[in-house]
């Protein structure tokens, strides 16, 4: 955790961080403190193409499918990376395409929210934004795609296990403390 005597502490954001992960990791609430913590921009990929397509991300799907879909995101992504360093959350999906991951490999650094599918699904089961858990049985559906795409966020740079008792703010202090660990993405100020 941050201490009280750190809290005036600057830093110096190097490289965008990319948060990545399972849909209800945390990757828009602790990039959104992070981001305020650190004093730069938060921007979340989502967001973006749902500000782009004015249209929401189920809307998306259902209107021109995922392949559509996640080459408008390799597209944001790489938009945004080449922007100045901010903390950058992606959508669940995002880090399974190589392309996407070379792209964070060279502009930023790849953060994994390694939720447990516990976790996960508290977290998404009563929200109905989810279009991948539009099926007969969500929670299969879940634990199909979290043991599909685990050892693909295993392949990010820096990992932090999310505890199901852990806040926002100690979660994110937790991310601080490994971003810390890598003077080449965040450095503490004079």
């Amino acid at each position: 955790m941050i201490q009280s005597d750190q809290t005036l502490q600057r830093y110096g954001l190097r490289r965008t961080v990319v948060l990545v992960g399972m849909m209800g990791s945390g990757k828009t609430a602790i990039g959104r403190a992070l981001s305020q913590r650190l004093d730069v921009p938060f921007l979340d990929s989502d967001h973006e193409i749902e500000t782009a397509a004015n249209a929401t991300i189920a809307d998306i799907f259902a209107r021109d499918g995922e392949p559509f879909f996640r080459r408008r995101e390799s597209e944001v992504i790489a938009r945004l990376l080449n922007g100045t360093p901010c903390i950058l959350s992606t959508g669940g999906g995002a880090f399974l395409a190589k392309r996407n991951r070379k792209q964070i490999k060279k502009h930023g650094v790849a953060v994994w929210l390694n939720a447990p599918l516990p976790v996960l699904w508290d977290r998404v089961r009563h929200k109905d934004s989810r279009p991948l858990l539009r099926t007969a049985d969500p929670y299969a559906t879940l634990a199909e795609i979290y043991a599909a795409r685990t050892p693909i966020y295993a392949k990010a740079k820096l990992h932090l296990a999310v505890s199901k008792r852990a806040s926002i703010e100690d979660t994110t202090a937790s991310v601080m403390f490994l971003l810390l660990t890598h003077p080449d993405v965040l450095e503490k100020l004079p």
